[in-house]
């Protein structure tokens, strides 16, 4: 089959690889579409992955095609999503549910191969059912939108609040678009690029709560629809000092901080920032990756429903699609910012 192999750091290739083996308890799937994640990037380029050669990609949607002996033979033929982290089952995260801080995990696209390729292996249990009405483009794009809703339910949010998205990246775009689905109406989104503004008002964003943060002062946007109190729940994804500091100086006393964006240095806080953060008795919280317990109340579910019910629509966000022997200006395109990018998509759907 054709892949993209990552051999080292900056040596990722178009090349004819084995097909996978499946083991007793995985299956085959035939790769339909896939997303190229922001860490790709550094994987490939910068960083390189845990074991190298590798395929990564673990942002991507199939139909299955192979069962292995111990899966379940029902699974042939049904359109998937994937679940992209294997955990171990026996650490205590595990052990309680929360798969998602397995101490000692495997990880389809960084630790084990994924899916930049024509077919990949996948563990049964790593499978979601994809009803027919959600496309396959939509279904690689559930692992981003899983990871932006474990962010907004880990905060208590009420629609009267009001709530600051801090970067407009792919999560905060996702982030934004659940947030005006729940019915956030006071909802306050903070970028930097012209190209952001006009996604953010497709999204539905109101005009008076969108703000360029190299043109205007954030602080005051957020005060004056705040009556001068601040943002009860503040999200910053973008993983800077400067933007960290800035939304635990925008929170209202009492409110909620939560960290999403990857952080790219040390992180430190100004001493006046972090009395902040005490006297007004703020609430901080991290957040990575999404709840998967294979049942209705996780993270994974809830994209599902609201998906399959149309009350998203997050297509609209996909800028770039490749055909799998052109991926690699995709990641050309994300390494070196060429043109303005939300989501690109490697694309075998063919249906």
């Amino acid at each position: 089959m054709k892949s993209w192999r990552l051999h080292e750091v900056g040596d990722i290739r178009l090349e004819d690889v084995s097909m996978p083996e499946i083991q007793d308890h995985e299956v085959l799937v035939e790769v339909k579409a896939a997303g190229i994640c922001g860490s790709d990037i550094p994987r490939i380029y910068k960083n390189g992955a845990h074991k190298m050669p590798l395929i990564p990609g673990h942002e991507f949607s199939g139909r299955v095609v192979e069962v292995g002996k111990c899966a379940d033979h029902t699974w042939k033929g049904k359109k998937v999503g994937v679940f992209p982290l294997i955990p171990c089952r026996d650490c205590k995260p595990c052990q309680e549910g929360s798969y998602e801080m397995c101490h000692h995990y495997d990880y389809l696209g960084s630790r084990r191969d994924g899916g930049f390729a024509e077919y990949v292996a996948v563990p049964e249990w790593n499978l979601v059912e994809i009803p027919e009405n959600v496309s396959f483009e939509e279904a690689a794009m559930l692992e981003p939108m899983a990871v932006a809703v474990h962010a907004m339910r880990r905060i208590q949010i009420n629609p009267e609040d009001t709530v600051v998205v801090l970067g407009l990246g792919t999560i905060g775009q996702l982030l934004t678009m659940f947030l005006l689905e729940r019915g956030i109406s006071n909802l306050i989104v903070v970028g930097n690029k012209e190209f952001q503004k006009r996604t953010a008002f497709r999204l539905g964003v109101k005009e008076s709560h969108y703000l360029d943060s190299t043109k205007a002062s954030v602080r005051e946007l957020v005060m004056q629809h705040s009556d001068g109190y601040g943002g009860n729940a503040i999200f910053e994804c973008v993983g800077k000092n400067e933007t960290i500091a800035e939304a635990v100086e925008l929170a209202a006393p009492a409110g909620e901080v939560c960290l999403v964006g990857n952080p790219g240095s040390d992180i430190c806080l100004p001493q006046d920032i972090y009395w902040n953060l005490l006297r007004h008795q703020l609430r901080v919280t991290g957040t990575w990756n999404s709840s998967y317990q294979r049942n209705s109340g996780d993270d994974w579910s809830y994209v599902l429903r609201l998906l399959e019910q149309g009350r998203i629509r997050p297509a609209q966000l996909i800028t770039h699609r490749f055909g799998m022997e052109d991926l690699e200006q995709g990641f050309h395109t994300m390494r070196d910012k060429t043109e303005d990018y939300i989501k690109i998509m490697m694309t075998r759907c063919g249906e």
